[in-house]
């Protein structure tokens, strides 16, 4: 009997598994789009894909076969984001709980290496645009890539990030207010339009 149990336990992780692929798996570039946005790199965005697809397997027992699974990862997505910017947060301090001085190794960045791939994705947005996005802060910059680049709706939105819909659109009209004031500095500078 016991070689049925096991059998049996088999059967359901493979089950299981299977599952986890046919719903979760279509959803990986909508996951890693989304992270290279918020991670900024390519590692990053790898990174927390992985840290992602890890943490919805292992929580895949609680998802509604059936419903949105896209904004089922998206959310888990998102609060992987936010732990490991708390995290960094915490280990950006020195010990002492101050930050650390200018030309200490914290404060350097090691030379950028070209990467073919993180290349091409960039080629889609203007480099302006792409800087002007960068610079929001992380809850604006996550609505307005959730909103114009995923195409995702308000209640999706709202359901990923935990947040009322009404915040979402605030945060969405706020953050596109700064791309604009950003762009327009940014075509004032370059003589594109006065004033």
């Amino acid at each position: 009997m016991g070689r049925d149990t096991t059998s049996a336990r088999s059967g359901l992780l493979h089950d299981r598994q299977q599952a986890f692929e046919d719903e979760a798996l279509v959803h990986l570039d909508s996951l890693y789009h989304v992270a290279y946005r918020l991670g900024r790199s390519r590692s990053e965005a790898e990174d927390l894909v992985q840290e992602t697809m890890l943490k919805a397997f292992q929580s895949f027992h609680q998802y509604d076969r059936g419903t949105n699974c896209r904004a089922w990862l998206l959310t888990i997505l998102h609060h992987t984001f936010l732990n490991r910017l708390k995290r960094s947060a915490r280990e950006f301090l020195e010990p002492d709980g101050q930050l650390p001085e200018p030309g200490e190794g914290r404060w350097e960045y090691s030379s950028a290496i070209y990467n073919p791939e993180e290349a091409f994705f960039q080629s889609f947005m203007d480099p302006d645009v792409e800087r002007a996005l960068e610079a929001l802060p992380a809850p604006f910059r996550e609505v307005v890539v959730l909103a114009d680049l995923e195409e995702c709706s308000y209640k999706e939105i709202a359901q990923i990030v935990g947040c009322p819909t009404g915040t979402v659109m605030s945060r969405l009209y706020r953050g596109r207010q700064l791309l604009k004031q950003a762009l327009l500095e940014r075509a004032r500078q370059r003589g594109y339009i006065r004033g």
